[in-house]
């Protein structure tokens, strides 16, 4: 059974917050099984957009975890990934928006699971 995507965000947060990494929850969505996307701003203009990945890259053994892939291979200007963000906030509202900033771009995605 997958977290709740409420709990999810909290912990991801928390585990930015050790590593002094300053997130927010930008917006809320379903409490439940919202989509998860997270922006990491990396304070020069650009940013990275990670978002839920396709259900085909999930390890059937291990159906519980989140798994997370970036929307571009390297940052793209902030107003690119608003954009994206904008588009599937219309398509699903209940999306989660979460963003961090930092300038190495660390985002502890890999490490996330839940």
């Amino acid at each position: 059974m997958r977290l709740k995507s409420s709990i999810w965000v909290a912990a991801y947060l928390r585990r930015c917050q050790t590593e002094g990494i300053f997130g927010a929850v930008r917006r809320r969505g379903a409490e439940e099984a919202g989509a998860v996307f997270v922006k990491v701003a990396h304070l020069d203009g650009n940013a990275m957009l990670y978002g839920p990945a396709p259900q085909t890259v999930y390890d059937e053994s291990r159906p519980a975890e989140r798994l997370f892939v970036p929307a571009s291979p390297q940052p793209v200007p902030e107003q690119s990934v608003e954009d994206r963000l904008a588009k599937e906030v219309r398509f699903d509202p209940d999306t989660w928006i979460v963003e961090t900033e930092d300038r190495a771009g660390r985002h502890f995605l890999d490490l996330a699971k839940g």
